[in-house]
């Protein structure tokens, strides 16, 4: 009953992790709220060269290790070593801190390579942005969140009831796209009134992962779905409700 509960507060705490994180992440996105954005904070007199060093590492530390961790293998590996319970939590909770980690060691370029002056473009951008995390919550709702996030595996875990995969269903966003959560993301991260050198940096890097990110998740759902995701795949876009006729 003590490792139960034990378990049933590690997932929680990682869920409260990613919450926080994802608060934090908007604000940081989109320069509203937080105390350090993408465009402010910083080591101060640091060379732009140095900066886009920095970025770049703490990027690629965080889509190796989460790539990583998000491959079957890996899994199976790492619940040798803990419950299988809490895998899931872990790998939202290493994330979740990962990302702190890049909030963290961000250093702004604050070289503005675009910006839009009118007041009516400029709330419009800000609102597509904040669209796009709307449209990542709610994909993650329309998949099972509580299962995507790990609450799900540790409640089960804590109520003694055998753990079964969600059934693979397309509804809502995932009729016009595959990866609606990603497109999500990539709204957040482009659409900006105000486009500088590190907000670039940031959004092409996250996008470059996200797609790489995808075709390797792919492989793994091809493969555990079988002829149901490989259909589903011909028939769906990726990220953008366009379907180019060859």
């Amino acid at each position: 009953m003590l490792s139960r509960i034990l378990i049933l507060l590690y997932g929680i705490a990682a869920y409260a992790a990613f919450f926080v994180t994802i608060l934090y992440g908007i604000g940081f996105v989109s320069g509203i709220a937080v105390p350090k954005t993408i465009d402010s904070g910083g080591l101060p007199g640091l060379e732009p060269l140095a900066s886009v060093m920095i970025n770049l590492a703490v990027l690629a530390f965080f889509g190796i290790v989460h790539s990583t961790m998000a491959r079957p293998e890996f899994k199976r590996r790492l619940t040798r070593m803990i419950p299988v319970a809490a895998e899931r939590s872990t790998f939202v909770l290493v994330a979740s801190l990962q990302l702190a980690l890049v909030f963290y060691l961000w250093q702004p370029l604050p070289i503005v390579l675009w910006q839009i002056s009118h007041t009516a473009f400029v709330y419009a951008g800000i609102g597509i942005s904040l669209v796009g995390w709307v449209v990542v919550f709610w994909s993650s709702f329309l998949i099972d969140h509580f299962d995507l996030f790990g609450l799900r595996q540790v409640w089960l875990n804590f109520k003694e009831t055998p753990y079964s995969h969600s059934p693979f269903m397309v509804r809502g966003l995932y009729k016009m796209v595959r990866h609606p959560l990603m497109t999500g993301f990539m709204m957040a991260f482009w659409i900006t009134p105000t486009m500088t050198l590190g907000h670039l940096l940031f959004a092409l890097v996250m996008t470059v992962y996200i797609i790489i990110g995808v075709a390797l998740e792919e492989k793994d759902l091809e493969r555990a779905l079988g002829e149901d995701y490989i259909a589903y795949k011909k028939s769906t876009p990726m990220f953008f409700p366009l379907k180019l006729k060859r």
